[in-house]
């Protein structure tokens, strides 16, 4: 297993007094087999006047506060360690066909085969989908072969979309961010009545060689998983689009849903009469054995 200290760090500054502050953070990290919490602690400034812990309809810790004191800066700091394991060889002998959940063998992940509102599957990214899922292929190589031609047709580009963006858009531009290729990713799936969950999280990156890291150079990342009906309830294989490859060791899980709208790391609502405001955002996904780092913020 690998073992990683995570920090993100999210800061918020208004051009005027912010009286009265609510967030909803998706900031600690799941608990799940294959991926174990060893601490975790979400820092708020100023300090909330209320704030509480619970767990959302898919199982995903989520903290909710309440800043009342007037402030003009916010910042909020999730610090987790976490160890991960790498993920078991993909099953490839099961028909893709045979991967469709129902009542009978996969009750919790039908939720998961539905398209949102407004719809996702358009005429043109099933028939994209389909050239990846001939009858009778085996779920895997069809998934890898998905994920590979995703990676191939589009080009990553940051600042080409937000969050708001449809999938429509991604298709027919042909350019977005690791967000955009996960939800073309899953509807793809879900044009073959196949369950896929978009998965919140972090992606550990390794510096140049010789070089030594850089705190805040890690970014959050987003990746895709389809459910399997084998390997007992809830198995699901996690895979990316945008780095042409299953999920391993070095993916970090903070929560998933049916898309990221049900899983922002961070959300909220103010009441002030600032005109201008800016968001600054930093991560660092390190080792937790590594050697000693360089210090600097990223903004992401």
């Amino acid at each position: 297993m690998s073992r990683y200290r995570v920090l993100h760090r999210t800061i918020y500054v208004y051009s005027d007094t912010v009286t009265s502050s609510y967030g909803r953070a998706f900031l600690t990290p799941r608990d799940f087999p294959g991926q174990r919490l060893l601490s975790h602690e979400v820092r708020v400034d100023p300090v909330p006047s209320d704030r509480s812990v619970g767990a959302d309809v898919y199982g995903n810790t989520t903290l909710y506060f309440h800043v009342t004191s007037e402030h003009r800066r916010l910042e909020v700091t999730g610090e987790s360690v976490v160890e991960v394991a790498g993920p078991a060889t993909p099953v490839a002998a099961t028909p893709w066909e045979q991967a469709r959940p129902h009542s009978g063998n996969g009750p919790l992940a039908v939720e998961f085969m539905l398209d949102l509102n407004p719809p996702e599957i358009i005429p043109e990214v099933a028939a994209y989908a389909a050239e990846s899922f001939p009858p009778g292929r085996p779920l895997a190589a069809a998934v890898t072969e998905l994920t590979n031609r995703i990676y191939t047709d589009f080009t990553y580009k940051s600042g080409s979309t937000t969050v708001s963006t449809s999938v429509a858009d991604v298709f027919a531009a042909r350019k977005g961010v690791c967000q955009d290729f996960a939800r073309l990713a899953i509807a793809c799936l879900r044009s073959r009545g196949l369950a896929a969950r978009y998965v919140s999280g972090y992606l550990a990156t390794d510096p140049p060689p010789g070089k030594p890291r850089i705190v805040g150079a890690d970014a959050t990342h987003a990746w895709a998983a389809v459910w399997l009906p084998t390997g007992g309830p809830g198995r699901w294989l996690g895979f990316d689009p945008t780095n042409d490859q299953f999920a391993n060791e070095r993916y970090v899980t903070l929560a998933w849903g049916r898309d990221y709208a049900d899983v922002p790391p961070l959300r909220g609502i103010i009441y002030t009469d600032a005109k201008e405001s800016t968001i600054t955002v930093s991560v660092d996904v390190a080792p937790v054995d590594s050697a000693p780092i360089d210090v600097a913020a990223a903004e992401v």
